[in-house]
């Protein structure tokens, strides 16, 4: 009985662990981020809805003309001027600057 107990243990591990793999995105990069919408969370409120700019916060509308992917990156996640560092982090950081690098 307990043979059969640790078996089936077993068997639903080895089951369960195949299911935490990658799911088929090789790059390791979630395919849910929407990066308009961390944007819209977490930026718009100082650059604007529609990438417009406000105040003392620069329009992004055309960020990727100005600016590498790189550049735009280290902004993001060091801040500049009076734009605080890591209000975007991680899977999101990535998603938002290339969406923003597109923008020409």
């Amino acid at each position: 009985m307990k043979n059969k107990l640790v078996t089936v243990l077993f068997g639903a591990a080895l089951v369960l662990g195949a299911c935490g793999g990658n799911d088929g995105n090789e790059s390791g990069e979630s395919a849910a981020v929407d990066p308009d919408k961390v944007f819209q969370n977490s930026c718009a409120s100082c650059h604007g809805g529609n990438l417009e700019g406000r105040g003392n916060a620069p329009g992004l509308a055309d960020v990727g003309s100005r600016l590498s992917e790189d550049e735009i990156h280290d902004i993001i996640q060091n801040g500049q001027n009076g734009m605080p560092p890591g209000l975007i982090k991680g899977e999101e950081l990535e998603a938002v600057t290339k969406w923003l690098a597109e923008k020409k």
